[in-house]
C-alpha cells in the first residue's frame, strides 16, 4: 500500500538561476539515431552548464511549457545543486529495442553488449500485434535467460490490452509497461490478469509522470510497480520523494537523453533505497553520436557511476541549425518565467 496517501509530493522548485546565467552557457545540438525512435531519428536538446556540472533540458517539441518547467527544474537540479548522495555505485541498466522488425532484432542488441533485461516497444502505430509478438520472440531467441518487458506507451486499449499480454505472455513478461493510457484502465487491466492467471506485472510510467498527482496511479492499486524518470518528475530529489510516498517499486529510466540526462537518471538510480529492477538508462546505444567523448553505455549489463562533461568538439560538429537554437532558446526562457520565484544562489 502507498505510504501516507494523503501526502503529496512537493510542488516547488529549487532556487534558480536567472536567465541570462543559463543563456551564456547554453548549448542546443540535434544528434543522430541509429533507429527510430518515438518516430524521430535525430534527438534535439539544450545543454547547460553549472557550477556543479552539466545539465540538460530536452522535453519532447510537443509539450507544453507548464509540463517543460519541471524538466527545466531537473536541469538546474544537475547543474546548480548537484545530486543526493548515493548508496550504490554500479546500475545494472536493459537493452532497449524499438519497435523494429523481427529481424533487425539482433542488430539492435549487439549495440548493448551482454545484458540480462530487455524493454521492447509494442503497439507503435502503423503495426499489429502480429508484428509485437514476432519482435518479442526474437528477443527471446536470442536472449533466452534475460528478463523481458515490453511498453506499450498507452496505445493499447483495455480489451486489446488483456488480450496482447496474454499471448505475450507466453515468452515469459517480468512486467508490462503502461499498456493503456489511463490509471482506470491500468487498474482494470491488471485485474482482469490476475483474474485469468496470467504472471504479468503492471508498470506505470506516462500515469505517474504526467500526472498533475503522481501518486494517484499508486492509491488507486492500479500498477505493481512505478517507472520513474528523473526530468519528467522534476529531478531527483523530488522523484524519490515521489516514490517513497508511493510505496511500490521503482525503475528509473530515462527520455531518450544524451549521457548528461543519463547521468541524472543514474543519481536517482544510486540515491533510490532498493533498486529491485534493471533500469532503462541504457539508451545513449540508440544514438549515433554523442556529446561526450566517454559516454554512459553499459558494460557486462551496468553503467558505473561517474561524472561527464560536454565535448566542445562534438558540441561544435552537432550544433543545431541556427532556426532550431532560436526556437529552444525561447523556449527556455519562456519556461524559466513559470518557474517560481526564488532565493539567490549565493
Amino acid at each position: 500500500m502507498p505510504a501516507d496517501p494523503a501526502r503529496q509530493p512537493r510542488n516547488g522548485f529549487p532556487n534558480r538561476p536567472s536567465l541570462d546565467e543559463l543563456l551564456a552557457t547554453a548549448h542546443v545540438v540535434s544528434l543522430p539515431m541509429r533507429v527510430k525512435f518515438r518516430g524521430i531519428m535525430e534527438r534535439e536538446t539544450l545543454l547547460l552548464r553549472g557550477p556543479h556540472g552539466w545539465g540538460e533540458f530536452c522535453p519532447f517539441p510537443e509539450y507544453a511549457d507548464a509540463e517543460a518547467s519541471r524538466w527545466l527544474a531537473a536541469t538546474i537540479e544537475a547543474g546548480w545543486h548537484g545530486f543526493p548522495a548515493p548508496v550504490r555505485s554500479v546500475i545494472p541498466v536493459n537493452a532497449t529495442v524499438p519497435a523494429v522488425s523481427a529481424d533487425r532484432v539482433p542488430e539492435v542488441l549487439a549495440r548493448f553488449g551482454r545484458v540480462d533485461a530487455v524493454k521492447i516497444k509494442v503497439a507503435e502505430h502503423g503495426q499489429t500485434l502480429d508484428d509485437d509478438a514476432a519482435r518479442v520472440a526474437a528477443v527471446r531467441a536470442a536472449l533466452p535467460d534475460a528478463a523481458i518487458r515490453v511498453d506499450a506507451n498507452g496505445g493499447w486499449d483495455v480489451p486489446f490490452a488483456v488480450s496482447a499480454l496474454t499471448r505475450l505472455a507466453a515468452v515469459g513478461l517480468e512486467y508490462a509497461e503502461q499498456p493503456v493510457p489511463t490509471i482506470e484502465g491500468l487498474a482494470e487491466v491488471r485485474r482482469q490478469l490476475r483474474a485469468a492467471g496470467t504472471p504479468v506485472l503492471i508498470a506505470a510510467d506516462e500515469s505517474v509522470r504526467k500526472e498533475s498527482d503522481p501518486l494517484k496511479v499508486a492509491r488507486a492499486g492500479a500498477a505493481d510497480l512505478l517507472v520513474v524518470k528523473v526530468a519528467p518528475l522534476g529531478g531527483v530529489r523530488r522523484a524519490l520523494d515521489i516514490v517513497a510516498q508511493a510505496g511500490l517499486p521503482a525503475v528509473v529510466s530515462s527520455a531518450l537523453d544524451t549521457s548528461v540526462g543519463i547521468r541524472a537518471g543514474l543519481a536517482l538510480a544510486a540515491a533510490l533505497p532498493e533498486l529491485p529492477y534493471a533500469c532503462g538508462l541504457g539508451t545513449v546505444s540508440l544514438f549515433a553520436s554523442d556529446i561526450t567523448l566517454d559516454p554512459l553505455v553499459a558494460d557486462d549489463g551496468a553503467i558505473r557511476l561517474r561524472d561527464v562533461a560536454a565535448d566542445a568538439g562534438l558540441l561544435e560538429q552537432y550544433a543545431a541549425s541556427a532556426e532550431r537554437r532560436d526556437w529552444w532558446l525561447a523556449r527556455l526562457a519562456r519556461v524559466h518565467a513559470l518557474l517560481a520565484p526564488c532565493r539567490s544562489l549565493t
